[in-house]
């Protein structure tokens, strides 16, 4: 069986507004992601949306809807 080599989505959500961490407040993704995600491959962009899955699953990163 071959592994799905497809490439994924960017996270992107257009809401594109760095934290005081560089980190994307729309996303989650650092702004290093950000600017290496159309050259870090298939592998580099799984493992930054698994990391986004993990954060997003503790409550943490990324845009909320507070009100």
């Amino acid at each position: 069986m071959v592994a799905d080599e497809s490439v994924p989505a960017s996270p992107c959500v257009s809401l594109c507004t760095l934290d005081d961490d560089n980190t994307c407040v729309g996303c989650g993704r650092t702004l290093d992601e950000i600017v290496r995600w159309s050259l870090m491959g298939v592998a580099g962009q799984r493992d930054v949306l698994a990391r986004l899955a993990k954060q997003e699953q503790r409550g943490g990163g990324g845009e909320t809807n507070d009100g």
